[in-house]
């Protein structure tokens, strides 16, 4: 069964969170904020949504969210990590990459 979430950024909670369509709390990735960086600490997906694309597409909206206000992500948790070796269009984003060099 696949289900719609949307993320939201609750500044007052330092936390992302996705809700489903009646508004339940289906995951929720952790952060803390500098004035050039946001560093995503913890990602965690309640048990009764797991395998239906929560954690992906919390790690998708941190991301575009940081690129947007034009911070850079200091990624510490294990699953956006492993997410963004899958997505390396989300390499600019992070804070200290090393820029890409286009092949000759």
């Amino acid at each position: 069964m696949s289900t719609d979430f949307t993320v939201t950024r609750d500044p007052h909670q330092h936390r992302y969170e996705a809700t489903d369509d009646q508004s339940k709390v289906a995951g929720f990735v952790d952060y803390q904020e500098t004035s050039e960086m946001v560093v995503l600490t913890h990602t965690e997906v309640d048990p009764a949504f797991e395998g239906r694309g929560v954690g992906s597409a919390l790690a998708r909206a941190a991301l575009d969210d940081i690129r947007e206000r034009e911070l850079k992500a200091l990624v510490v948790c294990p699953f956006i990590l492993s997410w963004m070796r899958k997505h390396p269009e989300y390499r600019d984003v992070l804070f200290n990459a090393t820029p890409s060099t286009p092949s000759s």
